[in-house]
Order: C-alpha cells, then structure tokens, then sequence
C-alpha cells in the first residue's frame, strides 16, 4: 500500500524570519490523517531569513536530525557543541535526558534552507549526545547511502531507534533499488527536483508512505535529491 502526501497539502507556517512547512502535525498545524509515521514524527522543511533563527529552547527523549539544503546553519547547545552545518552534513541530536541547543542562519546575507526531522527514540533517559558528519555528492550519487542506523553500520551515525535513513542523488538514467525486511514500513520525502518511486512521480516536497513494499525503486530522476526511511512495521498512536 501507498500514500502520496503532496508538497502542497503540508501545513505551512509563516513568521516573517522563517517559513515553514510540516509533512506532519507539529506546532499549531493538526491533521488527524498526518500525524507521523511509524516513528518519524516530524519533517519541517525550513528556510530562515538572513541572520534569523531559533534562540535556545529544550528538547528530550528524542531523536532529531539536520539536514541543510542550501545556506549554512550554525548550531550550539547546552553539551558544548558548536558547529555550523552545510549541504552534505547530516547532524543528529540525541535529546535524551535533556539538552538545549540554539540554530541560527550563520549568514546575514543569505537564506539558510533545511530539513529538521524527528524520530521517536527507542528508550528514553539515554544520556545526551551529539554527532556529524559530512556525505559527499559522490557518496550519494546514483545510490542510495546510508546515513543513519541503529548501530553506525557503513559509517553511518548511530541513532536511539530501529530505523535507517538513506540520502540518494538521482538524475537522467541513474537508477537504485532498496529491499526492505518483511513488514516495514517506509517513507521517501523527496528534498529536490523530482524522480520516480516503484513507478509514482514524486516532486519536491512530495512524500510518500509506504506499506507491505519488499523492494523500492528509484528511477527517472531530474536533479532528484531523496531522502529514504526504513521504520518499524507499526504508526505511531495518534496524538
């Protein structure tokens, strides 16, 4: 089984300094029929105005993760971690216990474009951490690369979950495919461009879940940039 979520049904938010929009319910924007995914919870699609940002606020008991698309993102948090995240880093925030971390556009000229993602943790009261690491264009191009996994597996960072995320890059003939374990859902949010998934034209913005699939397709792309998340075979109770 499959569902297209469409780039244009998202809930949008609109702050003057950042525009926002949400694949899922987050904040003020409720949808009782997209609230998460198995245990990805949240995708905002983020673009913050030249030296706009997040002040420091607190997290717990989740995974979350960066993804910068175009700009530069500047992060510090209460773990004494300071760094500036560019497109092909991937920064995943264990929140555990309790941190507080700041992101602020690290220019004051430019936009900063990016992909704040949560996922559930699977035990909570873990000790907070932080991790980041860059994937080259190369690393991704034509092929699926693994970027997150429960046990840092290919290089990946470790994340408190069942759940593997992969970034790919995908243009004219360049195909992928992925098999999947019996019963797992999954869930491809396309970051760019536009490609094919097991023969579904998805375009930027676009999602799709994805149910009962053995294997994912990825061809057709046109300067496609796809993110690819492999989760456990159950949803999320609604919230």
């Amino acid at each position: 089984m499959t569902e297209i979520r469409k780039a244009s049904e998202r809930g949008l938010a609109d702050h003057g300094w950042l525009k926002s929009r949400h694949s899922f319910s987050f904040a003020s924007y409720y949808d009782p029929e997209h609230v998460g995914f198995s245990d990805l919870l949240v995708i905002n699609d983020d673009r913050v105005a030249a030296g706009g940002g997040f002040g420091k606020h607190p997290h717990r008991d989740m995974e979350i993760f960066s993804y910068v698309l175009d700009g530069e993102l500047e992060h510090k948090d209460t773990l004494g971690t300071g760094s500036v995240i560019r497109p092909g880093d991937v920064q995943l925030m264990s929140a555990g216990t309790g941190v507080a971390h700041s992101e602020y556009n690290a220019s004051s000229t430019r936009p900063v474009h990016f992909l704040q993602i949560w996922i559930v943790p699977a035990a909570k009261g873990i000790a907070p951490r932080y991790q980041q690491q860059n994937f080259s264009a190369a690393d991704k191009r034509g092929q699926l690369r693994l970027v997150l996994s429960p046990n840092g597996d290919d290089g990946s960072l470790t994340i408190n979950q069942d759940a593997r995320v992969y970034a790919g890059l995908f243009d004219g003939d360049e195909r992928a495919s992925l098999a999947l374990p019996a019963l797992r859902n999954a869930y491809v949010h396309v970051v760019a461009g536009s490609l094919s998934v097991n023969g579904q034209r998805l375009n930027e913005g676009d999602g799709l879940k994805i149910r009962d699939a053995d294997t994912l397709e990825f061809s057709h792309g046109e300067n496609a940039e796809v993110l690819v998340f492999d989760l456990r075979p159950m949803d999320r109770p609604r919230v």
